[in-house]
């Protein structure tokens, strides 16, 4: 009898190497995607470079600005210079960055580097979902994109200690020095991290995919006919044909509420929670906390939306986060708050990518890409407004309304995913389970 491992075997192993280099990828991804807002209270307080609330607030946006560029132009990018090429690109400009942030002697450099933090925070998280659909095992796509969803929150959580653990004693600029030491694993990546089987199939690199897929026992890909401009404006154009341009911008507007609410809460919590009159350790707990129930709701929504359809989750999930989100604006006791921060960030991260599947689920098979590509581009306006409103209400004494701010931007997002839903019959044609994780943030 042979010793060698049998063909599912190695086909597990390959699936487990992908997704595990793509999980501690995100897990950097989220790392540096939360530091800004749990080192703020400190840079505030110290004001470090002259900062004020509403410069942090456009520095908050400097970010998601950076985030809605990497994700436009990650699809794009990708298909010319491969997706495991441009994750380990992602990476290393998000780690540099970082370092840019750590040695800025000005508030203009420390922008750049954030700026350029999120062009690869936002390529990167997108590439590492299509790297990891291609080697899930069969009927498990929608598990693995969800397990791997939890690194940017678990990434959030490291990010409160880092703060926490080095700020205080060692400095602010010691907090971004932590986010550079993601450089040590792109030697990694490059060793051991396969090219996409998609990528390697549209290249027509077709004898390496299936030398590939063939070695682990991976199912290979089907090429995929390449649409031309023309086709995706012709798909852009069907969604606004007859009755369906009022319920575009519905999801649109959806969609924008949800990430200003997403990005402003996670920009700007220590700060408003220590605004509260809590501690600043407390305030950074709350962080962890917050990410631990994005971990827990990111399990837990698609089995919901499975049992009583997206589009009511969606609405019921963002009615539930305002709840939260307003209640956060009172002074409460300490363990009291603890568990609505913990509640409100079940709900909040996944109330979005219930969009999306809201979205995938009643577009046709040939709008469908495009129909959630642009709900998730529209909706990254938001996550760069929310960061800058959050800062203006600071700077104008207003502090005590972020949350309620956010709380309504929840409420509309309710009230206009319930309309669209409303509006519009379900299609006989369900989209694939993980189509709708492919762009949660």
């Amino acid at each position: 009898m042979s010793s060698s491992p049998s063909l599912s075997t190695r086909s597990s192993r390959l699936a487990l190497l992908v997704v595990g280099l793509c999980w501690l990828a995100v897990l950097f991804d989220g790392l540096d995607m939360f530091i800004y807002g749990s080192v703020l209270p400190h840079l505030l307080e110290t004001k470090t470079f002259g900062i004020t609330p509403d410069k942090a607030g456009d520095l908050g946006s400097y970010a998601t600005f950076g985030m809605l560029v990497g994700a436009l132009t990650a699809g794009t990018v990708a298909d010319r210079i491969g997706r495991k090429q441009l994750m380990i690109g992602c990476v290393t400009l998000f780690s540099l960055a970082s370092g840019l942030c750590a040695i800025s002697g000005s508030l203009a450099v420390f922008g750049l580097g954030r700026t350029l933090a999120g062009i690869g925070l936002g390529g990167l998280l997108p590439t590492a979902i299509s790297m990891v659909s291609d080697y899930a095992r069969g009927g498990r796509t929608a598990l693995t994109i969800g397990l791997l969803m939890t690194a940017h929150h678990a990434g959030g959580i490291l990010s409160a200690y880092v703060a926490k653990w080095l700020v205080e004693p060692v400095g602010w600029r010691a907090a971004f020095w932590v986010c550079v030491v993601p450089l040590l694993f792109v030697p990694v990546l490059l060793k051991f991290l396969p090219e996409s089987l998609s990528f390697l199939v549209a290249k027509g690199r077709t004898d390496e995919a299936r030398a590939l897929a063939g070695r682990y026992d991976v199912e290979l890909p089907a090429a995929a006919a390449k649409k031309t401009a023309a086709d995706r404006w012709d798909a852009l154009r069907a969604l606004f044909t007859g009755g369906e341009w009022l319920q575009t911008l519905l999801y649109w507007l959806a969609s924008f509420g949800g990430l200003l609410l997403v990005y402003g809460v996670a920009t700007w919590l220590p700060t408003l929670m220590r605004a509260q009159g809590y501690a600043l350790t407390n305030a950074l707990t709350f962080v962890v906390v917050f990410n631990l129930g994005g971990i827990v709701g990111m399990l837990v929504a698609g089995r919901a939306a499975d049992t009583f359809g997206a589009p009511r989750i969606s609405a019921v999930w963002f009615a539930l986060t305002a709840a939260g989100v307003g209640l956060l604006s009172v002074h409460m006791a300490t363990g009291v708050t603890t568990l609505v921060v913990f509640l409100t960030g079940v709900f909040l991260n996944s109330a979005q990518t219930m969009i999306y599947a809201t979205v995938s689920i009643r577009s046709t098979p040939d709008t469908r890409a495009t129909a959630v590509g642009w709900t998730s581009g529209i909706g990254r306006f938001g996550a760069v407004f929310g960061p800058w409103l959050g800062g203006q209400l600071l700077a104008s004494d207003h502090g005590d309304w972020g949350f309620t701010a956010f709380a309504l931007a929840g409420v509309s997002s309710m009230i206009f995913i319930g309309i669209a839903a409303l509006r519009t019959p379900k299609r006989p044609v369900a989209a694939p389970a993980d189509q709708a994780l492919v762009t949660s943030h």
